[in-house]
């Protein structure tokens, strides 16, 4: 765990307004927090250089564009030591969306989305079983996403 965050309410206040419409311009955030637009600037650059902020992400529709299938597969590992390999396997997968090393019954943890069953088939077996060090996997097909949000963020306390 990193050391104590030097960031004051400001920067909590741009995080915060940034997740919630991350196309806002500078000058626009600015006069919302009465602040001038280069002082966003400044803020979001030091945020970035500090790995806080990582860049900014288009959220899409993904039914929309035709992928149906969300799955979860919880993994099995036949030693936890092949995590990282076994890892560097999965993100190769274009279908894996997301990937967890968890406590619990699985090593792992990933969601997956595909446009229908025969492309998650082929995922789970022509794909992921084939990847040494995997032992087994368990399989979960969400039906509905009820909710998907980011954290509110607040100053920690001093």
């Amino acid at each position: 765990m990193a050391g104590k965050l030097n960031l004051d309410k400001l920067d909590y206040q741009i995080i915060q307004h940034m997740m919630e419409d991350a196309e806002i311009s500078y000058a626009d955030l600015g006069k919302k927090l009465f602040v001038s637009g280069g002082t966003i600037h400044v803020r979001i650059k030091k945020l970035q250089e500090m790995g806080i902020v990582k860049g900014t992400r288009l959220a899409v529709d993904t039914h929309k564009l035709g992928y149906n299938v969300i799955a979860f597969v919880g993994i099995y590992l036949e030693k936890s030591s092949l995590y990282d390999s076994v890892a560097k396997d999965l993100m190769k997968i274009p279908e894996v969306v997301r990937l967890n090393y968890t406590t619990g019954n699985y090593s792992m943890f990933v969601e997956i989305a595909c446009k229908d069953i025969n492309q998650l088939r082929y995922v789970l077996h022509d794909q992921m079983q084939k990847i040494k060090g995997i032992e087994r996997t368990e399989t979960l097909i969400s039906l509905e996403e009820s909710l998907n949000r980011n954290i509110q963020v607040v100053p920690s306390e001093a």
